[in-house]
């Protein structure tokens, strides 16, 4: 079985915390393959102020993925436009890999609101869930539910979808990096290569984006 998986997100910027979870999955999981899929535009909000644009978005994942064995950046939402469902990219990918067995991955707390996404049912009929149980970009610990609640809240929620869902949990450790925590060290002037790595910063710093001073960020 060719184990497939799919990591979608905004990736404004992509950060260290995505490249583990993807290590992580892909080591975790046994895929042959991970796809980083970037958003076209978000389908719950609309997108950040200082969002830079699903062109440098998807640069910038191309630069964490690269040399990175077994994970590849997927243009697909990008190039349907619009905004991007994973009910959509899932059926995408399947229509294309039809042998494939399919893995989604994301935060706990991101997948306890599958219930609010566009035909959760069908999501979890396509493909498994590889769950962490903190995403890359989920708030700081501090003051959130307890781990052991969150996933209790989990498996409520996916079988009161499809009591026959497919759920992994991920052992990933939790790293302290969000994009919005990238966003506002940029805007403050400081240096962030240690939370996206040489590439990524080296490319915000090319581009000035985010606001970032040239000059700092290294």
């Amino acid at each position: 079985m060719n184990a497939l998986g799919i990591l979608g997100g905004s990736f404004n910027p992509p950060h260290l915390g995505h490249l583990a979870l993807a290590r992580d999955a892909i080591a975790e999981l046994g895929l042959a393959r991970l796809l980083m899929v970037p958003v076209c535009v978000p389908p719950h909000k609309p997108p950040a102020a200082d969002d830079p644009g699903p062109a440098h978005r998807l640069a910038m994942c191309r630069a964490l993925a690269e040399g990175v064995e077994r994970l590849e950046v997927s243009t697909l939402e990008i190039d349907r436009g619009g905004r991007s469902y994973t009910v959509d990219t899932l059926e995408d990918v399947h229509a294309s890999h039809p042998d494939a067995e399919l893995t989604l991955i994301l935060g706990a707390d991101m997948a306890c609101t599958l219930p609010t996404w566009r035909r959760p049912n069908d999501i979890l009929k396509l493909a498994q869930l590889g769950v962490a149980e903190r995403g890359p970009d989920a708030p700081d610990r501090a003051g959130q539910q307890d781990p052991g609640a969150t996933r209790e809240r989990l498996r409520e929620v996916v079988r009161a979808l499809d009591p026959q869902a497919r759920v992994r949990m991920l052992s990933l450790a939790p790293l302290p990096v969000s994009s919005t925590i990238v966003r506002e060290r940029l805007r403050a002037g400081e240096p962030v290569e240690d939370l996206v790595g040489h590439a990524v910063a080296a490319y915000i710093a090319e581009h000035g984006l985010y606001g970032a001073p040239r000059a700092v960020v290294r």
